[in-house]
């Protein structure tokens, strides 16, 4: 299967890569720069140039694929309502591309703050359908081309996607804890983050090329770490000490997040796709040492 893939050499991008390489696959990847289609072309994958403000590369990369892994997107929390309205354009155009054909559509979406409080599933809807919605309301958009011929399929990442390398959510608390000498948590800690390696998270994407239209899956291993417990893994790491009723201020823009109680399960997507995770829970990985370089 020829699969174009968006956000390809980006940090889940670039494992989805290898994985559907390993499994026969022929991958076009989508490259801003010179650099990430080099990085492309070394993995054994085949470079497309553009980016998500340009439909017209867009259209042509879904134009020529079997399928459609969509991974890009604008991590831009300063301009949040303009990075959904990317996300509703791109994934119009690539649906566009796709109508009419049953060549699937997988698109990131996430489990984050979806249900706060309670352990999310596969089964509950996301969140809004308009482009003031996370990620613009795409998860919707993209399940209307349902009726129209397209096979989209939401991978629902954990908000923690972790591994050696990671430079997101996880990365970011290191960070903090490091500038502010002490590896805290808000509140009392009990609040829970799911999490997922990002080996495993790739070849749930693999598996989900064959999930049926408008499935949901969920790229979650670990249902919910305790915050305090990652916390304390810090801590340890960066020889720090640890320390609870901390606000979310406290942690700048990733506050609100790392405030949040969002466990969510997988059980449905493991028994769909027959998924099942191998690599390093979320503590394991920080007692590994490679967070704290």
């Amino acid at each position: 299967m020829r699969v174009f893939v968006t956000g390809a050499s980006g940090w889940i991008g670039s494992a989805v890569v290898p994985s559907l390489l390993e499994a026969g696959h022929q991958v076009v990847g989508l490259a801003r720069s010179a650099q990430s289609a080099e990085a492309l072309q070394q993995a054994g994958a085949e470079a497309h140039h553009g980016g998500l403000d340009d439909l017209d590369s867009l259209r042509a990369g879904a134009s020529g694929a079997d399928a459609v892994v969509h991974l890009a997107f604008k991590h831009d929390f300063t301009d949040y309502a303009g990075a959904g309205l990317t996300e509703r354009a791109a994934v119009t155009t690539l649906c566009d591309a796709l109508t009419g054909s049953d060549r699937p559509f997988l698109f990131a979406s996430g489990v984050g703050l979806l249900t706060p409080g309670r352990v999310a599933t596969e089964a509950d809807p996301s969140l809004g359908r308009g482009p003031e919605a996370p990620r613009g309301g795409a998860e919707q958009l993209a399940f209307e081309y349902t009726a129209r011929g397209v096979r989209p399929v939401a991978l629902r990442f954990a908000p923690t996607v972790h591994g050696d390398g990671d430079h997101g959510f996880v990365a970011t608390l290191v960070r903090i804890a490091r500038e502010r000498g002490v590896s805290a948590y808000i509140g009392d800690g009990a609040n829970r983050w799911p999490a997922v390696h990002r080996f495993d998270a790739a070849a749930l994407v693999r598996l989900a090329l064959d999930a049926p239209a408008g499935t949901v899956v969920h790229a979650v291993d670990e249902e919910g770490v305790p915050t305090r417990d990652i916390a304390a893994a810090i801590g340890r790491g960066l020889d720090l000490p640890v320390a609870g009723d901390a606000t979310p201020d406290d942690f700048a823009w990733l506050g609100r997040f790392f405030a949040a109680d969002i466990p969510a399960s997988s059980t449905l997507t493991r028994s769909l796709l027959d998924w099942k995770p191998t690599h390093p829970g979320l503590l394991d990985d920080l007692a590994a040492g490679h967070y704290f370089r």
